[in-house]
């Protein structure tokens, strides 16, 4: 039941609880008691709202910074990972494999703003051996939901 119930969530969690119900076959006090116990698990962490900036005409810069890191005596990369996070200006973080050990996503009004951020912030850190930022040019997918409209083409096929 979890998984159906998260399965439906995870593409909408705008979704009706009545509709939930009927499409999995159970009352709405089941999905709600669900939903409920996973929240205080932490199996759900949050309901996230997917924005397109560029389409509200927001100006935004998103970077993926790849961080290379010396691991915390006896915390491994937990450590680091948590004073990384709790910058308030980090989006999020995931241990990586391949030659960096850390993702970082941020968010900032300007190239400069981020630039800043990793200069001043992130690479200053002691344990912090080498960062590379990685500016994000468009979104064409995010979250599973594609961010882009492609146009149709409309020109008509012309055959000798």
């Amino acid at each position: 039941m979890r998984e159906k119930i998260l399965t439906f969530i995870e593409k909408n969690s705008r979704i009706d609880i009545k509709e939930l119900a009927i499409v999995l076959g159970v009352d709405e006090a089941t999905i709600l008691n669900e939903l409920s116990a996973m929240e205080r698990e932490h199996i759900i962490c949050g309901y996230h709202t997917l924005i397109n900036w560029d389409k509200a005409g927001v100006e935004k810069v998103s970077a993926l910074i790849e961080v290379r890191v010396t691991p915390q005596r006896g915390m491994g990369f937990d450590k680091v990972a948590e004073r990384i996070y709790n910058y308030p200006e980090v989006n999020s973080v995931y241990l990586i494999s391949g030659s960096f050990d850390l993702m970082v996503t941020l968010e900032g009004k300007t190239l400069r703003e981020v630039s800043q951020f990793v200069s001043d912030k992130l690479s200053t850190l002691d344990y912090v051996l080498s960062t590379k930022t990685n500016f994000i040019l468009k979104k064409y997918k995010d979250h599973g939901t594609v961010m882009t409209e492609w146009k149709k083409d409309e020109r008509i096929l012309m055959t000798p």
